[in-house]
């Protein structure tokens, strides 16, 4: 879902809001439609090494590998 970040240029209220398709968005505390679109830090991906390298142990010791891609698998199985 396309989450933006927005500006109002009238009331310099920050806020985040979905936008769908040509939908305007306007601002939640003036109702103003002159906005500023702002750069938004992008969300990190919810597979971080440490949360890889758990679900792998416990699929190692239930006895499988579908954690794993082809090239770790090598020597494995």
């Amino acid at each position: 879902m396309p989450i933006f970040s927005f500006r109002c240029t009238k009331c310099s209220e920050e806020f985040e809001t979905l936008v769908m398709g040509s939908e305007s968005p306007t601002c939640p505390a003036c109702s103003s439609s002159a906005l500023e679109r702002l750069v938004s830090a992008p969300s990190v991906g919810g597979k971080t090494e440490a949360a890889l390298g758990r679900v792998r142990q416990q699929a190692a010791r239930e006895g499988h590998f579908s954690n794993y891609s082809r090239s770790e698998l090598k020597g494995r199985v």
